[in-house]
């Protein structure tokens, strides 16, 4: 057992009720068993990222011991809540910190938070707003799918373009800004001036960076840049539990947006539930994260994309370069490109045939013009089956 491993365990063990688990949780081994094949569910190699629909990671074994840890024995979920919040807290070098069930649910009590606050009858009647701040501030350019959540509270989305706009939209009405990370090149007010103008507004500002992680320096950046509420996803590049996430921030708004989630009944958040396992586990996976050589980790991607440029290297006319996205998944990838005309082969047609092959790839969706190989997410080996199916496709062409 390595030594981190261990000191996480022992760690874990003075969790009120868990310390008594680790003994049977590490003796027991489960037979195997074939779940998907039982449901009759093809599993996939995941070429494509940490995308939700395509079950986003993997969790690292010391994460899947702590979940087993926590699920065989009863605690006060407000307890644990409040004991792995410090702890997470102190990893992520913030004031406070809460597990939420995904990123989108940290918006949902985020947001409650900083409309409803602490007061018992305004999250109650939640997302009835009437007599409460209700009014949100976005750049037009960071309207995104995700922002429904907000609006489950209650609020007016208010849309701006420039500073000035901004500034002159906000009142007295005004409950928060929110600011789309991954949309920072798209908008006019960039990520470091929007926190700013939250300070000068005296407007709680929230940063959903869902899938901004790695590098590993955003999980602290954005709060010390003076965002008041951040989000990670727990299930992307964290690799904690699916359902899980980081709601990271000021103290006081994290002391609302935990009376605004469950186990509170009567509120907003109550259907997003998060139970011992996920609370946990994300503790887990930030440790784990936290302290892995993540140069040692950059060098095996790019290692990994190599290895697949090279496989289809061999066939003629192919090109591959290695890109890394600006913000979101922001790791290496490895983009292949060939004449399309003269091989009457379409990027769409490599897909399809990845897909419906044995065994079933996903690669990276929304590229038209190429393929592009996320490799971050593979299990050790993977990139040579990729590689091989790749090359076997396009030499057919």
């Amino acid at each position: 057992m390595s030594s981190h491993r261990r000191g996480f365990l022992q760690t874990l063990a003075s969790l009120p009720g868990l310390g008594a688990l680790l003994p049977v949780s590490l003796a027991a081994k489960p037979a195997k068993r074939d779940i998907y094949k039982e449901l009759g569910i093809r599993p996939l190699i995941n070429a494509a990222g940490t995308y939700t629909t395509l079950s986003a990671s993997l969790m690292q074994r010391e994460v899947v011991e702590a979940v087993d840890a926590a699920a065989r024995q009863y605690v006060s979920i407000p307890e644990l809540h409040e004991l792995v919040g410090k702890k997470i807290a102190a990893l992520a070098q913030c004031e406070a910190a809460l597990v939420t069930a995904g990123a989108a649910s940290a918006l949902t009590v985020g947001t409650a938070a900083c409309v409803a606050g602490k007061d018992q009858e305004k999250i109650r009647r939640l997302p009835d707003t009437t007599g409460m701040k209700n009014e949100v501030l976005i750049q037009k350019k960071h309207r995104y799918g995700y922002d429904h959540a907000v609006r489950n509270v209650g609020v007016k989305m208010v849309e701006v373009e420039t500073r000035e706009e901004l500034e002159r939209a906000a009142n007295d009405r005004t409950a928060m800004m929110l600011f789309f990370n991954a949309a920072d090149p798209n908008g006019q007010i960039k990520v470091e001036e929007f926190a700013q103008l939250g300070k000068k507004l005296g407007v709680p500002t929230f940063n959903d960076a869902a899938a901004d992680v790695p590098p590993v320096e955003n999980l602290w950046r954005y709060t010390k840049m003076g965002y008041d509420l951040v989000t990670f996803s727990g299930g992307k590049g964290l690799r904690g539990p699916q359902c899980s996430g980081l709601l990271l921030g000021r103290k006081d708004l994290i002391e609302a947006a935990v009376l605004n989630n469950n186990p509170h009944s009567d509120s907003v958040g109550r259907t997003n539930k998060v139970g011992k396992e996920e609370i946990v586990g994300m503790w887990a996976a930030l440790d784990y994260y936290i302290k892995q050589d993540h140069k040692a980790v950059w060098r095996d991607w790019e290692k990994r994309c190599k290895t697949v440029a090279d496989l289809v290297a061999s066939v003629k006319g192919v090109k591959t370069e290695i890109f890394i996205p600006e913000i979101s998944n922001a790791v290496p990838h490895l983009r292949i490109t060939w004449d399309f005309a003269a091989t009457g082969l379409q990027p769409r047609e490599v897909v399809k045939q990845l897909r419906e092959g044995d065994p079933r790839i996903e690669v990276r969706p929304g590229a038209r013009e190429a393929i592009e190989v996320a490799v971050w997410m593979l299990d050790p080996g993977e990139e040579q089956i990729v590689g091989r199916r790749l090359r076997e496709i396009l030499k057919k062409a």
